[in-house]
């Protein structure tokens, strides 16, 4: 949770929670504060509002976590905090987060809401009586337009990665759901940049907020940025020497348009890289089965925009390649950021057109630093063959709604399928499917194995999920 720079933070015990919740996080493993916890956590606990500007994997999510679980009263059934997220798989982790911090506490029930699921379970769940909602504005405006969800009893309204929600056009959405939540909550608007859409939403609907702004938080030391002066016509075999060259075993690659990213996918695969596109017009289905190919080291090289990216948080990510230069310098900041955390050294790799240099010198501006170029003529491949991913994804038909448990799909493969658990990566189980990642080699046998044989005492279907390259 922290980095040894951190041992002078302050402890979550000078705050006022209460034992049970100290015990937890104890056993959590959260010691020391992150430098957002620390800033926000005090005037959240107050009950103030607060604009705070953080990015992904700064700890923010505790930060909001602890202050709404502080006010929640767990014997009164209806919704008492509701947080808002720009994307299903924010809202997923901010849900398994929330769970985890609330374990101190009887039975805190997190309802999920967000779109790419039907609304009658989600509808069903709400009926049950839910203390904390997590979701995306339009599906949240689904329920309330239903009158499945009331907000009569709320205190807690949080906007997570609120720029982002305004970059995909929910001012409305948010604006719709903020005015029936009731006056006097308090409202916690988490940001990791500034645009003109947050002071016009804090005008709207926050008491005298409280601005907190946490210095980014990579260190010049931590990410080794290297920049390349590209024609535009070099730029997408740039990425393919890059790639050959530095051979990051994980890498997402941005782009600034979605035929961008289509283009690079399709030279990478060409070239035998294992490479998948992220943006916005894809599937939720298709979204699933990229972001989990991706996670669990079956894709070496996922191609994204900075929108389709937002919120997704993938640990050990080797290098950020930069396909094109941001015009906004913060959001550089953001792309960079998702290298080198914690204790690992990271790898930021720019590709620059002349036409790009005054982006450039915007970024420098707000590093405090001059760029570190290098010629293009120096990427020559090392190792042998194409960049091959250590791990394979079998998708089997069933998941939740089957019952089906990660510990399920491991007891059949460790047991009685007599693999060893070395060779089993992640198991994702999804609404009517689970995604298991296995050695590359084994993959074409534990399918057959898999569809030859049971998960739960029951038959299953199996196969190996295409992949880029």
């Amino acid at each position: 949770m922290t980095s040894p720079s951190a041992q002078h933070a302050p402890g979550f015990d000078t705050l006022a929670l209460n034992p049970a919740t100290l015990a937890n996080l104890q056993q959590l493993g959260y010691l020391q504060m992150t430098p957002i916890q620390a800033a926000s956590l005090p005037p959240a606990l107050l009950g103030q509002d607060l604009i705070a500007q953080a990015s992904t994997g700064s700890g923010k999510t505790a930060a909001f976590g602890l202050a709404l679980l502080a006010r929640l009263n767990p014997r009164c059934f209806g919704v008492q905090a509701l947080v808002l997220c720009p994307t299903r798989e924010l809202a997923d982790q901010v849900s398994a987060e929330i769970r985890r911090l609330a374990r101190a506490e009887e039975n805190i029930k997190v309802v999920t809401l967000c779109g790419g699921v039907p609304l009658r379970g989600q509808a069903q769940s709400l009926s049950h009586g839910a203390h904390i909602v997590v979701g995306t504005p339009g599906r949240v405006m689904d329920h309330l337009e239903r009158q499945h969800l009331a907000l009569d009893q709320l205190n807690t309204l949080v906007l997570d990665e609120a720029d982002r929600m305004l970059d995909m056009g929910f001012f409305d959405d948010i604006a719709t759901v903020a005015r029936q939540c009731p006056k006097n909550r308090q409202t916690l608007l988490f940001s990791a940049t500034y645009p003109e859409g947050i002071a016009k939403l804090s005008r709207q609907f926050m008491k005298e907020p409280q601005r907190i702004t946490v210095q980014a938080q990579h260190s010049a030391g931590k990410i080794e940025q290297r920049w390349y002066e590209v024609k535009n016509s070099e730029r997408l075999h740039a990425v393919s020497l890059l790639l050959a060259h530095f051979r990051p075993e994980s890498s997402i690659a941005f782009c600034n348009t979605k035929q961008q990213c289509r283009d690079l996918v399709a030279v990478l695969q060409a070239q035998g890289f294992s490479a998948l596109a992220l943006y916005g017009e894809l599937e939720q289905r298709e979204r699933d089965q990229v972001l989990v190919q991706f996670a669990n080291r079956s894709c070496s090289v996922l191609v994204a925009t900075d929108v389709a990216a937002r919120g997704l948080d993938i640990a050990d990510l080797a290098a950020v390649i930069n396909v094109d230069v941001t015009p906004d310098a913060e959001v550089h900041i953001h792309r960079i950021g998702r290298t080198g955390r914690g204790d690992a050294e990271g790898l930021a790799l720019n590709l620059v057109s002349m036409d790009e240099m005054g982006s450039v010198g915007k970024i420098e501006v707000l590093q405090g630093r001059a760029s570190q170029w290098q010629p293009v003529a120096e990427l020559t491949p090392s190792g042998s063959g194409p960049l091959v991913p250590a791990m394979a994804t079998i998708q089997i038909i069933g998941g939740r709604k089957e019952k089906i448990r990660a510990g399920d799909v491991l007891g059949a493969l460790t047991g009685d399928m007599g693999y060893v658990r070395e060779q089993v990566g992640k198991i994702n189980v999804n609404e009517f499917s689970t995604y298991v990642a296995v050695e590359r080699g084994i993959a074409e046998q534990v399918v057959s194995r898999l569809n030859a044989g049971r998960v739960k005492g029951k038959s299953v279907k199996a196969r190996l999920v295409a992949e880029g390259g």
